[in-house]
């Protein structure tokens, strides 16, 4: 297949994507987000397999911003789209738009990829893996900065949860999209009831593995903004991620 600067793939919204409201699980969304990243990557020569075998490293998300205007439901026919931007010294961007089968965005998100080595897991430069792309799209999906997340009050722990099997992927480690899951188990179904996430952004710190126990701390102080920011801390030292969501009432 040509290398084309925009990728687009339909996706059908599945009875386990969705939550018991019927709404797409944001924990699915990043799956997709991940799918069509992987394809696209992979039609511009710089698929999973080709980085593994040729260069020893793997790719690895780093930040994400998601705005949701309307959550799919189950059955929905989605399209989602993406394109890249001109990589930087140790980053690729990438943006996706969500769009319903009348062309209507239903969400949009921006991103942060590198990639690192698969022995040493240290961060590998751009340059040593990029090939080139098509003609860029320039236009942006979010126009934001990424990666600035911090409480501005205390932070309370709601639970804990070990990571297991069913939470790590073909890189051995917890997936970027059960990071979701780990953020919405920590409120209750009554508040899922009442609100629902208009906005969320993560940052990955460090790799959670097998076994590792991570504490879920929120800090609630700017509820009243709608604003919840949290943040998992593996055996209560190193922190694995951080993030901010706003919400909104259904």
């Amino acid at each position: 297949m040509k290398a084309t600067p925009l990728y687009k793939k339909d996706y059908k919204v599945e009875i386990n994507h969705v939550d018991f409201k019927g709404d797409l699980k944001l924990g699915s969304l990043f799956t997709y987000f991940q799918d069509i990243a992987g394809l696209h990557a992979e039609n511009l020569g710089m698929g999973r397999k080709v980085l593994y075998e040729q260069y020893g490293v793997i790719w690895v998300l780093v930040r994400m911003r998601v705005d949701i205007i309307k959550y799919p439901k189950w059955k929905d026919i989605i399209t989602l789209e993406t394109w890249p931007q001109e990589p930087s010294r140790m980053g690729f961007d990438r943006d996706f738009l969500i769009k319903d089968k009348e062309g209507n965005i239903l969400a949009k998100a921006v991103s942060t990829w590198v990639v690192i080595d698969l022995e040493s897991r240290k961060l590998v430069r751009t340059k040593s893996v990029y090939t080139g792309y098509p003609p860029v799209i320039k236009t942006r999906a979010i126009d934001c900065k990424l990666g600035n997340l911090k409480p501005s009050g205390e932070l309370e722990m709601p639970y804990e949860r070990t990571v297991r099997y069913s939470d790590i992927d073909v890189n051995e480690h917890l997936n970027n999209a059960k990071y979701l899951d780990f953020i919405m188990d920590s409120f209750s179904l009554e508040e899922h009831r009442r609100f629902s996430v208009k906005s969320v952004e993560i940052s990955y710190s460090n790799e959670a593995l097998p076994g590792d126990t991570i504490r879920i701390y929120e800090d609630k102080s700017e509820i009243n903004s709608n604003i919840i920011y949290m943040e998992g801390i593996r055996e209560g030292k190193d922190l694995v991620f951080k993030s901010q969501i706003e919400i909104r009432e259904k």
